[in-house]
């Protein structure tokens, strides 16, 4: 139940994103939506554990599958608002999902479930998000734009642009680090045609 909720939450932020088109002040909802996904995301394994009623297999699928959807959902929504650009956020959304991957790959390859790159998480994304969200309401920068070769990118297209260097830049790092590691694990072995 903690991880559809965590789904319904993506669906209130998304329509908090679309509402803004009339009232930037709808953004409250947004954020309120962000929590929502926080409170069922981060409670559903820790209630299963806590539960002693843990499901590795279908739990594992059931909320990385739902987690795919849910910031989709999020993305799209910040894409049809009038704040984000719809391109800007579906390269947001391509970053997380790389990283994403990127993170079953490891499960699969090294036992280990990396959810979280440097002091960067989904925690921390999700603060990073209710923050714009808050400077959108509450300050005058929504009005500020720039204008390169023939396209207007707001501030906080700006902003999305640099979360898209810092989710490609993270996975940049890590997957050269795990590329030597992995690499000493299965070397390389001498051809030989006789065989």
């Amino acid at each position: 139940m903690l991880t559809y909720i965590g789904l319904g939450g993506a669906f209130v932020c998304a329509l908090g994103y679309i509402l803004a088109n009339q009232n930037l002040q709808y953004l409250w909802i947004s954020s309120l939506g962000f929590v929502i996904n926080w409170y069922g995301d981060s409670l559903d394994g820790t209630l299963a554990r806590v539960r002693q009623a843990q499901r590795p297999i279908y739990g594992f699928f059931i909320d990385h599958t739902l987690d795919a959807i849910t910031i989709c959902i999020i993305c799209i929504g910040a894409g049809l608002s009038p704040i984000f650009r719809l391109d800007i956020a579906l390269l947001v959304l391509a970053g997380y999902l790389v990283l994403s991957i990127y993170t079953y790959i490891g499960t699969i390859l090294k036992g280990e479930f990396l959810l979280t790159y440097g002091c960067f998480g989904p925690t921390e994304f999700r603060l990073v998000i209710i923050l714009l969200n808050t400077l959108i309401m509450y300050t005058p920068w929504v009005e500020v734009s720039y204008n390169f070769h023939g396209y207007e990118f707001g501030l906080f297209d700006v902003a999305g642009m640099v979360i898209v260097v810092i989710l490609f830049s993270m996975f940049f790092m890590q997957f050269v680090k795990d590329r030597n590691l992995l690499a000493k694990q299965d070397p390389l072995k001498p051809y030989n045609p006789k065989k």
